[in-house]
C-alpha cells in the first residue's frame, strides 16, 4: 500500500474515472489528444493530484488518480472538465466554432480502487492499444 501523506493524516484514496466529450464525439486524435494529455498533466499538478494510469481514447479518457483527502472527487472532477474546455478550445478554436460551448458531457464515471488496483491500470493500459487500433482507422 502506497499511503501518502498531509500534515496529521495518511492516505490512498486512488479512483478510476472515465468521462467522455459531450454526444459522445469522436474528437480526441492527432494533435488534440497529446493537448488533451498535456492539459491533465498540467492541472492535476495544480492540485496535487497524482495520475497512477491515464488514456485519452478517441471518443473517452480514462483516468486512475490520487486525489488528496482534502479535495474531494467532485471538486476535482469540476475543475479540469472546466479548465480543460478552455484550454482545448484556445488551442483548438474549430471547437469553439460549432456553436456549442461545452466540450465534456456533464457526468462522469468514478469508483473506487480498493484492492484491484493492477486489473484497473492493465485494463486503462490495454485501452492505449485499442486507442492505436482505431486511430489507424481515422488515417
Amino acid at each position: 500500500m502506497d499511503n501518502s501523506s498531509l500534515s496529521h493524516t495518511k492516505w490512498d484514496c486512488t479512483y478510476p474515472i472515465v468521462f467522455i466529450p459531450k454526444y459522445r464525439r469522436k474528437v480526441m486524435y492527432g494533435e488534440v489528444r497529446s493537448d488533451i494529455r498535456e492539459i491533465i498533466k498540467k492541472l492535476c499538478e495544480y492540485k496535487e493530484v497524482k495520475i497512477v494510469e491515464g488514456s485519452v481514447c478517441v471518443d473517452h479518457i480514462h483516468l486512475c488518480v490520487k486525489i488528496p483527502p482534502k479535495l474531494s472527487v467532485s471538486q476535482f472532477m469540476g475543475y479540469p472538465k472546466g479548465k480543460r474546455a478552455l484550454m482545448i478550445f484556445d488551442r483548438h478554436p474549430e471547437y469553439k466554432k460549432r456553436g456549442d460551448r461545452h466540450f465534456w458531457a456533464k457526468g462522469y464515471y468514478v469508483n473506487t480502487v480498493g484492492r484491484n488496483e493492477a486489473e484497473i491500470r492493465k485494463y486503462i493500459q490495454n485501452q492505449v492499444e485499442a486507442d492505436q487500433l482505431e486511430d489507424k482507422k481515422q488515417e
